[in-house]
């Protein structure tokens, strides 16, 4: 099976370019950056990708549309600043040969040292064995033909990945790969690792408890 990339990006002009190069290194089919109006050198740096679409600023539009527009067999979801272990597109390939299998991401590491990172990354893998929930920063993948069957992801402003996983539940096993996924500390280093976190989780318990993600979408600030 073919995979195709697919990379949402607003102003990510800082990691894109590595992103990029250590994706190669992978050998997918394509890659395919959705950019959603950046103002910084994002879009000249995504000419390196197979093809660049542009959309308004919105994750779950701007993923839709690069799915709507990929031709692998199997759809993989990076974030910009978000970077593969060595076989890692090859080892999702060769999981969704396995037909209950019907989605799956990778195990998470957070590029940077200290304790609290390695109890965060140990919990996101506990979240996906336990809940079957993935975040958007694990590089979730499926089948192309599960993802247009089930209509995306649901075109909210903040947790599609969370709303789209949960779904995905209903269909099939979800796993959890050996092979890493690296992720930028940048986030948890502006706002704070703890405040960070509980953040996260609040939101998360909030949209559980039933209010909308649109509205919680202000309490989540972009941050690069």
């Amino acid at each position: 099976m073919s995979v195709s990339v697919i990379i949402p990006t607003l102003n990510e002009a800082s990691c894109l370019a590595g992103t990029l190069v250590s994706l190669r290194q992978n050998g997918p089919h394509e890659i395919i950056v959705v950019d959603g109006g950046s103002q910084d050198a994002t879009c000249q740096l995504a000419q390196a990708a197979d093809l660049l679409l542009h959309s308004s600023p919105s994750r779950a539009r701007q993923m839709n549309l690069g799915a709507a527009h990929a031709t692998g067999d199997v759809l993989v979801f990076l974030h910009a600043d978000c970077q593969f272990e060595t076989g890692a597109l090859e080892s999702a390939e060769k999981c969704l040969r396995d037909t209950s299998i019907v989605a799956g991401c990778f195990r998470m590491q957070v590029d940077a040292p200290g304790v609290l990172y390695r109890w965060m990354d140990s919990w996101a893998s506990a979240r996906v064995r336990v809940s079957g929930l993935i975040y958007g920063d694990q590089g979730l993948f499926l089948r192309r033909e599960d993802f247009q069957r089930l209509g995306g992801f649901p075109n909210i402003r903040l947790m599609e990945d969370l709303f789209f996983t949960r779904a995905l539940k209903n269909e099939g096993r979800i796993v959890l790969l050996p092979k890493r996924i690296y992720v930028s500390a940048r986030r948890w280093k502006k706002a704070g690792v703890i405040r960070q976190t509980l953040r996260n989780w609040t939101l998360t318990t909030l949209a559980a408890g039933g209010i909308h993600p649109d509205r919680l979408a202000a309490f989540y600030p972009e941050t690069r």
